[in-house]
């Protein structure tokens, strides 16, 4: 792989990409209301629950499935999963609307034909149209998206800068835990128990005032 590639990978991943990641939390904003996340060690708690059972480890199985399929009729199949698996409206919107922002974005620039994909399968098919490393993607997909949650979380929390870079920092062989997994899964090995975070996704979409989208 050239640093090219690499390059390439950090653009599409890169906060100033635009595919909105900001203004979205995957349901922080409704268990921050619910006061199941209330400072740092909850929030800690609540992105390794993330990688270990909830929406970034389906997100990482998702996007190795995409990257490894070789038909238009698979990838198809892999999208309608992604879009059955998300638990509530606005965590289909948030997969949706971004993956579609990612691929007219990404078609704009490097013209590339990219259908309207959710997010993670639309990362992991330009990564593999772009010969750029299944393991390398995860790791950089899996990071933006602790990075963005740990943002909403300053946003959100009494949580400074430092701490919160700590926070990220340690969620990294949790990280890599879950890359292996991706790895060497099957689209068979798709789950989801993080149910905490699905019912504050279910209920932030009546949640009387919000800052995010999900």
């Amino acid at each position: 792989m050239t640093s090219e590639a690499t390059l390439k990978l950090m653009q599409w991943l890169s906060p100033a990409y635009p595919v909105g990641a900001f203004a979205y939390s995957h349901g922080l904003e409704g268990a921050v209301a619910e006061g199941h996340v209330r400072d740092g060690d909850t929030l800690s708690d609540w992105l390794s629950d993330l990688l270990t059972h909830g929406g970034a480890r389906s997100d990482a199985l998702l996007l190795a499935c995409a990257y490894r399929t070789e038909t238009a009729a698979s990838l198809a199949e892999i999208d309608d999963t992604a879009r059955a698996f998300c638990p509530s409206a606005e965590r289909l919107h948030e997969t949706d609307l971004q993956g579609a922002a990612f691929c007219r974005t990404t078609a704009a620039i490097w013209d590339t034909a990219l259908p309207s994909l959710t997010y993670p399968v639309a990362v992991g098919h330009a990564a593999r149209l772009n010969d750029i490393a299944l393991d390398l993607t995860l790791n950089m997909y899996l990071h933006a998206f602790l990075s963005n949650l740990v943002a909403a979380g300053q946003r959100l929390l009494s949580l400074g800068q430092t701490e919160a870079q700590q926070r990220l920092n340690a969620c990294g062989p949790q990280l890599r835990r879950t890359v292996d997994a991706a790895l060497s899964g099957t689209i068979d090995d798709l789950f989801g128990a993080s149910f905490a975070a699905d019912i504050a996704s279910m209920r932030h979409e009546t949640q009387y005032s919000r800052i995010f989208r999900s």
